[in-house]
């Protein structure tokens, strides 16, 4: 009976994890490349209208309910009672069903999106050279940052982020893998779960035209993650520590390596 358990949370957990990989590949297209593929192919029109449009203004309130929608699933189900009484419902599935659950809200919002193609964009370089080499400099900065983002997830314990790491804890009996952690890194994990600000901003920002729909977007995601985030004086001397002791740890190997090659010059020269 156990293993049969174990075998269906693993099972939730790896579809869970194909769902939010699929999830956060069509949010990197549909935040990122997309926009600036568009203005590349010119089919992102200049707008010309007035923003009394009523089409503009369903549009934009559309959007503003799709944001309503996915920052209320993210931060109801990280607020402490519910998240306590998910946890006494799911057990170890707990993570898995906030991520998918984001994962869910995300689509949603990508799939019923309204660009505001009626309405003046607050910028636009539409110009030569620029209107050539600006969107080619946003397609690499873009693809710099996600790569960056992508690595700090990796580093950041992404199976524990996914709830992939709970579950195979549960299966082994080891009970659950933040408790493992030091007490500070905890502390840190509880302010700092999404490690991705700078980079989301530049993302979010740096774009050859930026229309109404996409400053809603902007500004609300850049609140979003400025407001959720409470990192303070400890969090950042212990990061500073963190650092500094994996620097050592690189830096050890090339001392070892210069040391044996001082080691040699003397034995060379005594000979």
């Amino acid at each position: 009976m156990a293993s049969v358990r174990g075998w269906i949370f693993c099972t939730a957990s790896l579809i869970n994890c194909a769902f939010v990989f699929i999830s956060g590949a069509d949010f990197i297209h549909f935040i990122s490349f997309q926009a600036i593929y568009h203005n590349i192919t010119g089919e992102t029109t200049l707008c010309q209208v007035a923003l009394q449009d009523s089409s503009v203004i369903k549009s934009l309130v559309v959007d503003l309910g799709l944001l309503a929608l996915f920052t209320a699933q993210h931060s109801l189900l990280a607020w402490s009672p519910v998240k306590q009484a998910c946890q006494s419902v799911l057990g170890v599935l707990n993570r898995t069903a906030y991520c998918f659950t984001t994962a869910l809200a995300l689509q949603i919002l990508m799939r019923y999106w309204q660009p505001v193609t009626g309405a003046p964009c607050l910028w636009s370089v539409r110009h030569a050279p620029w209107s050539v080499w600006f969107p080619l400099l946003c397609f690499t900065l873009h693809f710099l940052c996600w790569a960056i983002m992508c690595s700090i997830l990796m580093i950041f314990d992404y199976p524990e982020l996914l709830g992939i790491k709970q579950v195979y804890y549960e299966c082994l009996g080891l009970g659950d893998p933040l408790s493992q952690k030091s007490p500070r890194a905890q502390r840190l994990l509880s302010h700092l779960r999404h490690p991705v600000c700078l980079e989301l901003g530049v993302v979010l920002w740096l774009l050859p035209a930026l229309s109404l729909d996409r400053l809603l977007l902007a500004l609300t995601l850049s609140t979003y993650l400025a407001l959720a985030h409470s990192l303070d004086k400890q969090d950042l001397a212990y990061l500073c520590v963190q650092l500094n002791s994996k620097m050592q740890i690189f830096a050890e190997p090339q001392r070892g390596s210069s040391d044996t090659s001082e080691q040699d010059n003397r034995n060379h020269k005594d000979k």
